[in-house]
């Protein structure tokens, strides 16, 4: 049985809910999975024998300003990878779960490849920090291999660091027994929606890249024509923002803010349409969540949205800012049953072509067996 460890953030984001998802599928087809997280992984809600988890502790020292997280991870690998003899450290983000993992190896005993998954803001954030830059480019040069969850982030990783190491792409993906269309009327009852308004969906962990603000603007002019609701899912620090848009504009009536959910299946199946009109975004998790659940979707032209996007098949691409055009895409698909019924079910089957489990799971293994060979 071979081993594999995977290190990642464990909190809420598409980075954490991939790599939980990705050991919880290894471990169904007989890997043995140990995760080296600083918490549980919030999607790791599931009992499996061959699943183990590694808590990376902090310990706080006068001398030390902040508690050195990355070197008590490393030691923590190191300690796993000897005590497990793993054969794969699978780690999520450049910085700083690679740079650990390379020092981690270097203190154990036993041998281990390693592999970098890139998911984005360690490229489009900190890769812009002179500080981490070389530190980042390190990282990914001294793995064994490295992965992108899009093409437009391989591009935007080799021009921006200049990297000469092979990135090989492979997509995020959903679990399509969680992801798929349900029965959820009574949602739209609890909701107050009334069974002739379209729902608009957008759920993000509200960050200022998010834009908001064009989400809002959106969903205004949609309502203006024809009776919907927007319904928010996350929390974050443009929410504040957001409301006080929400109520200046007179729509406190039609948008509907959830916070954190965790449920996200349940409430894709009611909605009608889903927009995410950021200015940069690597993949675009909740996109694939979306067509999952046969939802249209709108997205803008940045990253890796049109390459999960269909243009004009799965949904619509419009250029980032441009919320007119996108109001004038949304209300041809929502004004017209026939097209926005075959736009939903060529999301699902696009889903199922390109980004299933098993297809990306399989990316993965052999992906581990060349590096083992």
């Amino acid at each position: 049985m071979k081993k594999i460890g995977i290190t990642c953030y464990p909190t809420v984001g598409g980075s954490g809910i991939i790599a939980t998802e990705l050991g919880k599928l290894l471990a169904q087809q007989n890997y043995e999975v140990h995760f080296i997280t600083s918490s549980l992984p919030f999607r790791l809600d599931c009992i499996n024998p061959n699943i183990y988890y590694h808590e990376v502790t902090l310990t706080h020292y006068p001398v030390f300003q902040y508690p050195p997280y990355d070197l008590a991870l490393a030691a923590k690998m190191a300690e796993v990878i000897e005590r497990e003899e793993l054969d794969i450290l699978h780690v999520h983000y450049a910085m700083p779960h690679a740079i650990s993992a390379i020092l981690a190896r270097d203190l154990a005993s036993h041998d281990v490849k390693i592999v970098t998954t890139l998911h984005g803001t360690d490229i489009t954030v900190l890769g812009f920090d002179k500080l981490f830059k070389r530190m980042i480019t390190y990282g990914i040069e001294n793995s064994d291999a490295v992965t992108a969850v899009s093409q437009g982030l391989v591009n935007q990783t080799k021009n921006h660091l200049h990297v000469k190491k092979d990135i090989e792409v492979i997509y995020n993906f959903v679990n399509e027994a969680d992801y798929q269309k349900k029965e959820r009327t009574f949602l739209k009852e609890h909701y107050q929606i009334k069974p002739n308004e379209k729902v608009i969906i957008h759920i993000s962990n509200f960050r200022k890249v998010k834009r908001i603000g064009d989400v809002i603007d959106t969903f205004a002019n949609i309502n203006q024509s024809i009776p919907s609701k927007l319904i928010f899912a996350g929390d974050g620090p443009e929410l504040q923002t957001a409301m006080e848009q929400v109520k200046k504009l007179q729509l406190e009536d039609q948008v509907i803010f959830l916070g954190k959910q965790k449920n996200i299946s349940e409430l894709l199946s009611i909605a009608d349409l889903k927009l995410l009109m950021s200015e940069q975004e690597s993949f675009g998790l909740v996109l694939l969540e979306a067509m999952a659940c046969e939802v249209a979707t709108i997205g803008t032209d940045v990253g890796g949205i049109p390459e999960v996007i269909k243009d004009g098949e799965t949904g619509y691409i419009v250029d980032v800012g441009d919320a007119e055009r996108a109001s004038e895409l949304a209300l041809r698909l929502l004004n017209d049953e026939e097209l926005l019924e075959r736009f939903s079910k060529q999301a699902r089957r696009r889903m199922e072509e390109n980004f299933s489990s098993d297809t990306i799971i399989s990316q993965y293994i052999q992906l581990y067996e060349r590096l083992l060979r």
